[in-house]
């Protein structure tokens, strides 16, 4: 028996909830009233210890259940199986909103989903600050707590409210708000609240009508695109084709159809 031959979708969602929940339990509980926050990939990229604390935790519960998995974290955090072609894959984001968090700011989760093969089995995204966990499982729908979640008809392109992220270096953040600037008329308003895996959950719960970004990493997604996509969501690449790190794009299947074409035009 290979290492994924277990990988059973409800199993891993469970586990995923358990290992999410504990590490929103630490970063809520034991937030200290004063962060001490480091940088990464830029000076406004930041993490804090309780980053590493929550990633150690979550890699903790899954590699004590499957200890042949595989674990991928925002902060490093790495074991389990060397061959992860055959294994299932763990892609974590410990507080993804770290800058929310820092600053006491509404919009922070954390993020854990299992892969195997490239496809995403089992995802959750538990949100503290409002006190709400969204999970997906692969065709077992989505769900926000009790409450099953299905996109709705979407509004015409003009009056869609659109969420979207832009990068924490500063010469990319001018070039995505210029481009921005060209489809603002085109849609009603536009949503930065700073956190990817909340903003696919925003799409599959109706908080806003469609979310797209560049720049991202699979932790920052994988969740909660699954949960979108259960949810009845297109997630796609911002030019329509597949998903990948660096190009995400959701909505109803109406809406991003032509939110590629806009973004296409805007030089996205």
């Amino acid at each position: 028996m290979t290492a994924g031959d277990d990988a059973e979708p409800g199993e891993l969602l469970a586990l995923a909830l358990r290992a999410a929940r504990a590490a929103a339990d630490l970063i809520t509980s034991e937030r200290p009233v004063r962060l001490a926050a480091d940088t990464k990939s830029s000076p406004t990229d930041l993490v804090t210890e309780m980053d590493r604390r929550a990633e150690a935790l979550i890699a903790e519960v899954i590699l004590g259940a499957r200890p042949d998995d595989v674990v991928r974290g925002e902060e490093g955090t790495g074991g389990g199986h060397t061959g992860a072609d055959d294994a299932v894959t763990w892609w974590v984001d410990p507080i993804d909103g770290t800058t929310n968090y820092v600053y006491d700011h509404p919009g922070y989760a954390v993020s854990v989903a299992a892969t195997l093969g490239g496809v995403t089995l089992a995802g959750v995204v538990a949100d503290p600050t409002h006190g709400r966990t969204y999970r997906a499982s692969l065709g077992g729908g989505a769900w926000c707590d009790d409450v099953r979640l299905r996109v709705v008809e979407p509004p015409p392109l003009g009056h869609a409210l659109v969420a979207t992220g832009f990068s924490y270096l500063a010469s990319e953040r001018r070039l995505q708000v210029e481009r921005l600037g060209r489809i603002i008329e085109r849609i009603r308003d536009v949503r930065r609240m700073g956190a990817a895996a909340l903003d696919l959950c925003s799409v599959a719960s109706g908080r806003v009508d469609a979310y797209f970004e560049a720049g991202l990493s699979q932790w920052d997604y994988a969740a909660g695109a699954l949960v979108a996509a259960e949810a009845g969501a297109v997630v796609c690449g911002l030019d329509g084709g597949p998903v990948r790190p660096g190009s995400v794009l959701c909505a109803h299947p109406v809406l991003a159809e032509q939110l590629v074409e806009v973004l296409s035009e805007a030089g996205y």
